[in-house]
């Protein structure tokens, strides 16, 4: 496979890498402290405004018509820059586009986009997590309007969203998949309260909790039809479980380059083990890597993965996971530094990954039924 730039490529990387010389944010290039998070919405305007967000979506809705692979530039530049990753928001353009009427694409994917409206998905819930849906938030049909009753936890970016993608049961004498609907729920309003969740790496206001107690939504505002929000929830966890639409592979790379460079200016200061887990790491990066690499040759071939995406989100847990090893293993052969506190909440942060986005359990029972064709019992 031929991953050289074309001309066109070479011409927009060239303007990218120019861009960020002097716009790159000074902020931290991973999800480690509250300034990251609080910041994030400025930097997604920031990208779009200079015509570097949105490359593949439609230009109707504020893209601009592009192969997938401008994203893959716009990615690998970034880290090499030391700057965040673009906002992974690809998930939700995904559910709405696939999912949405017309109008509702019209709507809201202009702003989701733009970033001059944010948003939060509000799947997950205290006793349904892991079995989606077992959900029991309520959505009650009153006149025009749905009266949305439950709670909502692991809710990103809830403290500062203006909409929510909402989950919630429409029909409670249907089998429990096909009673789900899908809304955008305004967050401004009175009946919706958020509570932030503290992280153990010391982040504060990334996740959250939120109840909704009476709060009410246009029944227009339902993303599909009746009862099709178990659809649109498995269209988005697919997408957001694919490491190329996050977008860390190359930044998995440069950290680990990184710690490889500290272990070769001084191989006696590290043990054995200390080696080797900066050697698995670069093997599972460079695993990772050409994985994303054929799976982003086969969407510019319109190959729809569907729940492959489970086996991506597997690949992802387990090599940040081993970068975050790795990084926790070079800093132990330091005395107590910056860097050091940074390997920890690096570390401390990959070990969510085994539950983020779907539990590696889960995804492990999604390849043994809906790929590998293993019976259940």
């Amino acid at each position: 496979m031929d991953f050289r730039d074309s001309p066109a490529e070479a011409d927009f990387r060239g303007r990218l890498r120019a861009w960020l010389a002097e716009h790159a944010p000074d902020l931290p290039a991973s999800s480690t402290d509250d300034e990251y998070w609080a910041r994030q919405g400025e930097w997604h305007t920031a990208l779009f405004d200079a015509g570097f967000f949105g490359l593949s979506w439609p230009a109707r809705f504020g893209g601009h018509d592009l192969p997938t692979v401008f994203d893959v530039i716009i990615d690998e530049e970034l880290a090499a820059a030391g700057a965040p990753p673009r906002p992974s928001l690809g998930y939700l353009v995904q559910g709405i586009s696939t999912h949405g009427n017309d109008a509702i694409r019209q709507r809201f994917l202009p702003g989701l986009i733009s970033g001059r409206e944010r948003w939060c998905q509000g799947f997950s819930e205290p006793d349904a997590g892991s079995d989606l849906a077992a959900l029991r938030t309520t959505a009650t049909l009153d006149g025009e309007e749905f009266v949305i009753n439950g709670h909502k936890i692991w809710t990103s970016y809830s403290d500062v969203a203006d909409w929510c993608i909402l989950l919630a049961r429409t029909d409670p004498d249907v089998p429990k998949h096909k009673g789900l609907s899908a809304f955008a729920v305004p967050m401004h309003q009175p009946g919706i309260e958020q509570r932030p969740l503290r992280m153990i790496n010391g982040i504060t206001n990334e996740f959250g909790q939120v109840t909704f107690d009476n709060a009410r939504v246009a029944a227009e505002n339902m993303i599909g039809e009746p009862g099709e929000g178990w659809r649109l929830a498995m269209t988005i966890v697919s997408h957001e479980r694919e490491p190329g639409e996050l977008g860390y592979v190359a930044r998995y790379r440069k950290t680990v380059k990184a710690l490889e460079q500290t272990v070769r200016a001084n191989p006696p200061a590290f043990r054995a083990d200390q080696r080797d887990a900066v050697a698995w790491a670069y093997v599972e990066t460079e695993m990772l890597r050409w994985h994303v690499s054929r799976r982003l040759s086969e969407r510019l071939d319109g190959v729809e993965h569907g729940p492959g995406g489970s086996i991506d989100k597997l690949l992802m847990t387990w090599v940040e996971q081993s970068v975050g090893r790795a990084a926790l293993a070079v800093s132990a052969a330091h005395a107590a530094t910056d860097a050091d506190d940074m390997a920890l909440k690096v570390y401390l942060y990959s070990r969510a990954q085994s539950v983020m986005g779907g539990t590696s359990q889960v995804q492990k029972n999604i390849v043994a039924t809906r790929i590998l064709g293993l019976p259940t019992s």
